[in-house]
């Protein structure tokens, strides 16, 4: 019979992988426009599939036979990263690293491998650069290890017969977004290609206990390129972040099987890669004014991190009719809310102000503790009223301008300290819940926004 015969055609959503058998302008599962790709399904395709999965085969293993050295994380020498990805990289592990173009995605995996390949074979497979392009990234990182190999290839049997040739203790894939695989017969980073390679990666790290890292891209949705089910295929998701325009760079952990989640790695970027900031409050308020009206300095926790950050307000007259409202760090919806509160609560008439908002260095916060730094700053400008020198402020504000307790209050508070700060705003329920009272700081507690605002500006 002829194998044409046998294709059938179908659509599906590179979004989020719905299939349709006839073309659809809006996806109806994720509601994205113009995402369907046309693929092709055969009989001879699913053939392959089932040849290929009687290939392999494991036997059952009682809990008491497993081997626990199977089960030791390896160390990278950087302990800000093995501490951020649970205390190390899990062998048998499958790692997605994803991040914006040019964010720093391989100089992070070059210097991973580097720190490893003191005693471990590494092969960097590189679908995107050419090996003359990463051995000048080497060369400018300072990466000269004999146990670091480089192959640039896009085809997934290929690369499975160089990791059989080679047997490397660790293998990076860069990117996800261009590896192709013959048993598919559809495009690279189409959702069955990107499905199938990430599956086989999958089986061959849990067949091998070769911890695998695949890189992937980010897009303008802010999505890792590809079908959201590669996230649910990966053990542990990896996000890049940062701004191009400044040099930190933030690791965020989103999803790990192996340890805790939304953990974060500061690193900041320079010419000779990138280096871990091991005190991001001093990195983040360098270049702060001193006695500056419309300034408030909020500690901030990013995983189970502490770091002091500060949030600038401009409040100014509106002569233009219909006043403006800007946020740049923080969700505008969230700074509209507490100006509405501020409004009703506190009698201000902040209507026929241009409000303009700002987290300083760049970074951008979901922190609902924010809240009450926030309206110190909006009130500050407002007023032309300084905050107090060396005072912090945390607390999330209610509907109602009462101040509701968060969490991490103790290790906030322990950061406020340690930079050199003397007072503290806090909710009044947090301080009552404290274990022990220090004695180095002034714990103000306070129960709604017009008590702070009363303690600020007596």
């Amino acid at each position: 019979m002829n194998n044409k015969m046998k294709e059938k055609i179908k659509f599906v959503c590179n979004n989020c992988g719905y299939t349709s058998y006839k073309w659809l302008g809006k996806c109806p599962e994720c509601q994205s426009w113009g995402s369907f790709i046309e693929e092709v399904q055969d009989e001879i395709i699913d053939n392959k599939y089932l040849a290929a999965c009687q290939k392999t085969s494991s036997s059952p293993l009682a809990l008491d036979d497993i081997k626990k050295d199977l089960m030791q994380r390896w160390e990278t020498g950087c302990p800000e990263f093995d501490k951020t990805i649970g205390g190390g990289i899990m062998p048998g592990s499958l790692i997605l690293l994803g991040g914006d173009p040019g964010i720093g995605k391989s100089t992070l995996m070059l210097q991973i491998a580097d720190s490893i390949a003191k005693d471990k074979k590494i092969l960097y497979v590189s679908g995107e650069e050419s090996i003359e392009q990463i051995k000048s990234r080497s060369e400018r990182l300072a990466i000269t290890s004999k146990n670091i190999f480089i192959l640039n290839e896009i085809c997934l049997e290929r690369i499975f017969s160089a990791v059989e040739e080679l047997k490397p203790d660790m293998l990076i894939i860069d990117s996800i977004q261009t590896i192709f695989s013959k048993m598919i017969n559809s495009a690279a980073a189409t959702v069955s290609q990107i499905k199938w390679v990430a599956n086989q990666l999958l089986e061959l790290a849990k067949t091998t206990y070769m911890p695998i890292f695949i890189i992937g891209h980010i897009t303008k949705e802010g999505l890792i390129a590809g079908p959201k089910l590669l996230e649910h295929i990966v053990d542990t998701v990896l996000y890049f972040e940062g701004d191009k325009f400044h040099l930190y760079r933030i690791l965020r952990v989103i999803k790990n099987r192996f340890g805790p989640i939304n953990e974060v790695c500061i690193f900041e970027m320079d010419a000779n890669g990138l280096k871990v900031i091991k005190n991001p409050s001093e990195f983040f308020l360098a270049g702060r004014a001193e006695a500056s009206a419309g300034s408030a300095i909020l500690p901030c926790i990013e995983g189970s991190k502490s770091f002091l950050i500060e949030v600038q307000a401009l409040v100014s007259p509106s002569y233009f009719g219909n006043s403006r409202r800007s946020s740049v760090g923080i969700d505008i919806n969230r700074m509209n809310m507490l100006v509405a509160v501020l409004e009703k609560k506190l009698e201000y008439n902040l209507g026929s102000q241009d409000i303009f908002l700002n987290i300083a260095g760049g970074i951008s916060i979901d922190d609902p503790a924010a809240d009450l730094a926030i309206a110190a700053a909006i009130i500050s400008s407002y007023l032309n009223k300084i905050v107090a020198d060396k005072t912090v402020l945390f607390g999330e504000i209610g509907l109602t301008g009462e101040v509701r307790p968060v969490y991490y209050a103790e290790s906030r508070i322990k950061e406020a300290i340690n930079v050199g700060f003397n007072t503290c705003i806090l909710p009044l329920i947090n301080k009552n819940k404290l274990s022990s009272q220090p004695n180095n700081i002034n714990l103000i507690g306070v129960k709604n926004v017009q008590e702070t605002i009363s303690y600020l500006w007596k």
